[in-house]
């Protein structure tokens, strides 16, 4: 973990332009070139309040707004994160991944911590698989009579036709 203070030395070294982003990494003794890229992000979209080490929890509004303007906009991961001032990329990314394989929903869900093995938790988690799949099914009903109708109007109209045919 880095100082707010040495954050702002790399940053505004690298903002000379005498040096870049590899030979900076090396001098600094920082692992990789993407924590100063990361670093110009926020500090050119907050100032120096952006390279201030923050964490906590987000609300499900605020992860869908999210990805929701990465989507809009275009932007990059690393762009989103330095706009709504997220410390990682990465959460940016898992909130993608849960908004487009599970739905908006599902962002609103606590993720965190190790997940419980058996207990209250999971009735929850059955009880929206047995509506989910009742909503299959009567989907699958649906279309079956669906299905149905459209044969026997079917029917119904070559029976019209043949008809027709024999009175001319």
């Amino acid at each position: 973990m880095y100082s707010t203070k040495f954050k702002l030395e790399v940053v505004q070294r690298y903002l000379k332009g005498d040096i870049g982003l590899n030979s900076l990494a090396r001098e600094y003794h920082i692992p990789s070139k993407a924590c100063i890229q990361k670093w110009l992000a926020l500090y050119r979209e907050h100032g120096v309040s952006g390279l201030c080490t923050t964490s906590g929890t987000y609300s499900g509004d605020f992860k869908i707004a999210v990805v929701e303007y990465m989507h809009n906009t275009g932007a990059s991961l690393r762009q989103t994160a330095a706009h709504f001032n997220i410390p990682s990329k990465e959460s940016v990314a898992k909130w993608e991944r849960i908004y487009y394989e599970e739905g908006k929903d599902a962002l609103y869900e606590e993720r965190r911590g190790r997940a419980p093995k058996m207990g209250s938790k999971r009735a929850p988690a059955a009880k929206k698989n047995t509506d989910k799949n009742e909503d299959l099914l009567a989907e699958v009903q649906r279309l079956r009579m669906e299905n149905e109708y459209l044969k026997k109007l079917n029917a119904l109209v070559q029976e019209r036709e043949k008809s027709e045919k024999k009175t001319e």
